[in-house]
């Protein structure tokens, strides 16, 4: 796996959301469990647990100048298949219907910061395909061997702003 990133700056907001009662659905808090015992920690990731995805949440996605959410999703592929969605491409996912299994939407959270102008510039969604959204605890095996890629898709992009906002800023 890439190592975490280092540099100064506002972190990037890592945000995991699921539900670890119902199988799959809990994916994005089990990533969020696997980059908080990543051996190489970073002061430039926030790295926060979302739980069931609530209008709690807001603040943080309002406060967060750089989002990374991770979520199952029903993203057409197989079971354990990740995709990033970066800015309008993961607008673009959100408006088509609803993708994930939560009561209030990434979608409805992402209108209400657009409504005052504190949508993250920088954000993305890494969705994990699930096998199975039901009562029980754990992962399926496809989606449990996706939990490192995405963690890797995670590290990667993280690193990738972070040097993109460092070049862009005069010094």
């Amino acid at each position: 796996m890439p190592s975490a990133p280092h540099a100064a700056g506002p972190p990037v907001t890592v945000l995991g959301i699921g539900n670890v009662l119902l199988g799959d659905e809990g994916v994005g808090v089990h990533v969020i469990r696997y980059l908080r015992d990543w051996p190489q920690p970073s002061a430039n990731l926030a790295i926060v647990d979302g739980g069931t995805l609530s209008f709690n949440l807001l603040p943080i996605i309002e406060t967060a100048g750089r989002l990374i959410v991770i979520d199952a999703a029903m993203i057409g592929d197989e079971a354990g298949a990740v995709r990033c969605l970066v800015g309008d491409e993961l607008d673009a996912f959100l408006g088509t219907s609803k993708h994930t299994a939560h009561e209030i939407g990434l979608k409805e959270l992402f209108d209400m910061a657009r409504m005052e102008d504190l949508l993250p510039r920088r954000r993305a969604l890494i969705g994990i395909h699930p096998q199975c959204i039901d009562w029980g605890e754990g992962l399926s095996d496809r989606v449990a061997t996706a939990v490192p890629l995405a963690a890797g898709l995670v590290l990667r992009l993280a690193r990738k702003w972070i040097c993109a906002d460092q070049v862009s800023v005069p010094g």
